[in-house]
């Protein structure tokens, strides 16, 4: 839950309209700082969905950028992806319940001690700001692009193995074959008339991870158990282990209690329990 302690870890939070196409996730440089690998269990769908789309639209940004054909083929089929789930849900409803959410949570705590009044004003004030966005869009972003001819024909055939083959649709073929800046320039347009989603997301999760200060545990003979409040909204469950080690976690659960088993890979076979006792730091996320 956050408290005193939690509102400080928000100081390091930057903005994420002051990112560039060409800068890294958020996740790639808390990786690489801290030489660390993440990993996370959401424990609500509405949370599952949000990692399943800032993880796409990851890749999206970052094939966009190469100049070759498969890079562009790579950067429609994430689209289409993001676009798929979309088709499934009120994305744009989702995020406005959350960013309320939220908003009221960081409400609730702003007469607390040790509550910086600066970092909370700027937070509130960025929520409000996509809020408002989300709140004036009078239909939903992808309908453009759920009904763009050229990828309405290649959703038909993607989910064909083989089936964006050139001779399958050579209209694909023909638009692969412009000068990679006209390709990427239009891969740029449409994933920008998803940004403010894109950008909703990052805020809402970035929140989430810095809302629980990292504590140290440790997984007896590879294994670590614990229940949870049920009177705190618990939504995101994090482990964090040093990126060197030969081992991975695997994480579940749900809103009672978490497990959390390292495993060890073996070449071409199934993975084996680890039985030492591992340390590791652990973070119960919730807003």
């Amino acid at each position: 839950m956050l408290d005193n302690r939690s509102l400080l870890v928000i100081a390091v939070f930057d903005n994420s309209d002051n990112y560039s196409n060409d800068d890294p996730s958020r996740q790639e440089i808390l990786n690489n700082v801290t030489d660390s690998t993440i990993y996370e269990l959401p424990l609500n769908e509405r949370i599952r969905t949000l990692l399943r789309l800032e993880f796409l639209f990851q890749q999206a940004r970052y094939s966009m950028r190469g100049y070759s054909v498969w890079d562009s083929r790579a950067t429609i089929s994430h689209i289409l992806d993001i676009l798929s789930i979309m088709s499934r849900i009120d994305l744009r409803m989702e995020l406005i319940k959350e960013l309320e959410r939220l908003a009221s949570a960081l409400l609730a705590i702003s007469a607390s001690p040790g509550v910086d009044p600066t970092i909370l004003e700027d937070t509130l004030k960025q929520i409000e700001k996509y809020l408002n966005t989300l709140r004036s869009k009078k239909s939903n972003a992808q309908d453009k692009l759920t009904h763009n001819e050229l990828l309405k024909l290649i959703r038909q055939r993607d989910t064909i193995p083989g089936g964006t083959c050139d001779f399958d649709l050579p209209i694909y073929h023909f638009w692969l074959k412009q000068p990679a800046e006209h390709r990427i320039e239009i891969l740029e347009s449409w994933l920008m008339q998803l940004d403010y989603y894109r950008l909703s997301i990052n805020l809402i999760l970035s929140l989430l991870r810095e809302s629980s200060i990292q504590s140290p545990a440790t997984a007896k003979q590879g294994f670590f158990q614990q229940s949870l409040d049920t009177s705190i909204p618990f939504q995101l469950i994090r482990v964090l282990v040093p990126a060197d080690v030969d081992y991975y976690a695997e994480i579940s659960g749900g809103k009672h209690r978490f497990s959390v088993r390292f495993m060890t890979p073996v070449n071409n076979e199934r993975p084996v329990p680890c039985t030492k006792d591992i340390d590791f730091q652990l973070s119960c996320c919730a807003l």
